[in-house]
């Protein structure tokens, strides 16, 4: 059987950002809105992000994960422009996404990333869009998506996934240890922080249940750096990777847009799996820039 290839990708932001008017701009969204005509539109372009995802494309992966930060604001004008965009990357039974912290950046838009996209979000078992966790087998995958987007107060980028969220995962991890599927953990934040002001609140948690129950793999963005991490599982280390912004350009310590294609088949008791890393690096255009095996 061949491998199954995932495709990861994150942090799209996707640009322009669309007018605003002052209403629009109350409250943390005024800070956000100064940080982007500022700084944030000379680093995140739309060119970069479709060379990205046209190179990705050609890989032709069996599956596409997203994980968050598709808006910037989380203004009613970004939503439809970023289910177009959904829509050219791929359709539904192809493309996973879940939400980031700039996809529920405000109370009053808190729940629009799930209208918009819901068809993206939805587990195999129809509990309604934006429900988490929710569930996806694709291949020998099964998806687990989590959200950690929760509004947050200005200077803020903190994620939480709460009581509710993490006995559900829990449940469903206890369900699928005793299964042969390949366990893939799609969250926005990363696990493990050095930063207070954009960590996971709640990471202890979680790590104890990955501790006790596992995964195979962990993928998310939210710090638009190449990273991978071990962490504990019950039968040894779990890889936790994350990813650079899928529309960047390379500034300060962090590196232009790429994208992880995974490679994972059955190795008799055991997974084979290979991550190939494809971005910007040195010069112009998309290309391989590195190849690891993690198990």
């Amino acid at each position: 059987m061949a491998a199954f290839k995932l495709a990861h990708l994150s942090d799209p932001h996707l640009p322009p950002l669309p007018p605003a008017g002052l209403r629009d701009l109350a409250g943390k969204r005024a800070f956000g809105y100064l940080n982007w005509t500022r700084n944030r539109h000379k680093y995140h372009r739309r060119e970069v992000l479709d060379a990205l995802v046209s190179d990705m494309q050609a890989e032709m992966p069996d599956h596409i994960a997203i994980t968050g930060d598709l808006v910037n604001l989380a203004l009613e004008a970004e939503f439809p422009p970023s289910r177009a965009w959904l829509e050219s990357v791929g359709g539904p039974d192809r493309v996973t996404v879940i939400p980031g912290n700039h996809d529920a950046y405000v109370r009053v838009t808190r729940h629009r990333f799930a209208e918009a996209w819901g068809s993206y979000l939805d587990g195999d078992a129809a509990a309604g869009a934006g429900t988490f966790p929710s569930l996806r087998r694709r291949g020998p995958l099964a998806l687990i998506s989590v959200s950690t987007a929760v509004p947050t107060p200005p200077l803020m980028a903190t994620g939480r996934l709460g009581r509710a969220q993490l006995h559900e995962l829990e449940r469903m991890l206890a369900g699928l240890s005793a299964e042969q599927a390949f366990r893939v953990l799609l969250i926005h934040h990363p696990l493990r922080s050095d930063s207070r002001m954009k960590r996971l609140t709640d990471s202890d948690l979680l790590l104890a249940l990955l501790k006790q129950h596992g995964v195979e793999l962990v993928l998310h963005g939210h710090d638009h750096l190449h990273s991978t991490i071990w962490i504990d599982g019950p039968k040894g280390a779990i890889p936790v990777v994350g990813v650079p912004s899928a529309s960047a350009v390379a500034h300060g310590r962090y590196p232009g847009a790429a994208y992880n294609l995974f490679s994972i088949e059955r190795d008799g008791e055991a997974w084979r799996v290979e991550q190939t890393v494809r971005g910007f690096g040195d010069g112009a255009g998309v290309k391989e820039l590195q190849k690891t095996r993690l198990s």
